[in-house]
């Protein structure tokens, strides 16, 4: 797998009596996404402050690409900390000046490039990121979601080798919030950049990262991808972690992945060990070129959609679950197989007759989209893991709906 890109080993940091950090090791891996979780005032922005060298650890190591910072010079130091650039919670964009003129600010403070030179740089960063049409507007006049791309653009425009996200989508509504988070993966692809995010948004900001850090007293308890935060034995999964993940999903109102597990466990408690039960699963088709065509939020929108017709035609019958960022599972614990294919028939049909949504893509954006949502079922037996069911059913997937999406009229 290669050095972590990040490494701190036993790193403790204590201003006065005060310990914040307390013997504090982890990773963080170049060109994935990691997530740092905790309760406020737990140390988060002071563990950031030591990734990019702001800040030096009382005892303990920190190296970068397998070098300890400790021993680099000032001039190293600071072209280590030119490899970061931060994306603020509030967007931080400064209402005087115009769109371009936001983007180009780090280039002209931190560089010796010329006029000319920036100026090609940021329409390179505007037309990359689809922001030709607001160039010259100012904050103010921008959605919330436009200003969140102005301000990635400019977090951008040095090439930044990690970008830090501190709560990117605090009073966002769930589906800006998964917007938000689609817009950050969508562009980590495609920069290539590593992403350090600060975040309380569970579950859906599991559905994107590879790494969750649990933060934790002074200390990372946990390091790994989310499927496994359920075999931690600690108080922060009760206390924290499932406090925030609710009964239900925000987007799609479907049972959180904590609730949709217990309620299956209860489920097959009552059948008897080895009976056949059902699993349906649900895909989008290609949601990154959704987004990438139709705008992000319509991407969201789209899997909403579906998740309200999934809750219409096995609500009654059923146990579902955003599985992922296009995906949704379904158990159907009483319901035999031919039933279940009777459900997806109809399901699919009336998806074919009423359309997802009057999706509009962002006006800058493709007229037109063409996208297509997946289902397959199948059998398993109680007590069975579910995700081996999952993945079987999901195997069987075929086409039950084709949609052309975009601007009508």
């Amino acid at each position: 797998m290669g050095e972590p890109l990040i490494e701190f080993k036993n790193v403790t940091k204590r201003f006065g009596e005060r310990t914040i950090l307390d013997r504090v090791n982890l990773e963080v891996r170049d060109g994935e996404v990691t997530t740092i979780i905790g309760k406020s005032g737990t140390g988060k922005s002071v563990l950031l402050k030591h990734m990019i060298g702001l800040l030096s650890p009382s005892e303990g190591e920190i190296l970068f690409r397998g070098r300890s910072v400790e021993s680099m010079s000032r001039k190293e130091l600071d072209e280590l900390r030119s490899q970061f650039s931060y994306c603020f919670q509030n967007n931080a964009l400064f209402d005087s000046l115009t769109v371009f003129e936001n983007i180009a600010l780090p280039l002209q403070q931190t560089t010796r490039m010329s006029r000319q030179d920036i100026e090609s740089k940021v329409r390179e960063r505007i037309d990359q990121l689809e922001l030709s049409e607001v160039t010259h507007k100012y904050p103010s006049e921008l959605s919330g979601g436009m200003q969140k791309r102005v301000a990635l653009a400019r977090a951008l425009i040095t090439d930044p080798k990690i970008v830090l996200f501190d709560e990117p989508t605090t009073g966002q509504d769930p589906i800006r919030k998964n917007a938000i988070f689609s817009m950050i993966v969508h562009n980590q692809k495609k920069f290539g950049f590593t992403t350090i995010m600060i975040s309380h948004d569970i579950p859906d900001v599991f559905f994107i990262s590879d790494r969750i850090l649990v933060l934790y007293d002074g200390q990372i308890i946990f390091q790994g991808p989310y499927e496994e935060i359920d075999k931690l034995q600690h108080p922060m999964v009760d206390e924290f972690v499932k406090s925030l993940e609710h009964f239900q999903d925000e987007l799609t109102g479907l049972y959180s992945k904590k609730t949709f597990t217990k309620v299956y466990e209860n489920a097959v408690s009552h059948k008897q060990p080895g009976e056949n039960l059902t699993v349906a699963v649900f895909t989008v088709t290609d949601l990154d070129g959704v987004s990438e065509n139709l705008g992000h939020t319509a991407a969201q929108e789209i899997v909403q959609s579906l998740a309200v017709y999934v809750s219409k035609h096995f609500g009654d019958v059923g146990i579902s679950n955003r599985s992922g960022r296009d995906r949704i599972v379904t158990i159907l614990a009483f319901t035999a197989h031919a039933a279940a294919e009777r459900l997806m028939e109809n399901l699919a049909a009336d998806l074919r007759q009423r359309g997802l949504i009057d999706i509009q893509a962002e006006a800058h954006l493709a007229k037109s989209y063409t996208l297509s949502i997946l289902g397959g079922l199948a059998e398993g037996k109680a007590g069975e893991d579910i995700d081996a069911i999952a993945a079987r059913a999901q195997s069987q997937q075929r086409e039950i709906a084709r949609f052309q999406c975009g601007l009508f009229g």
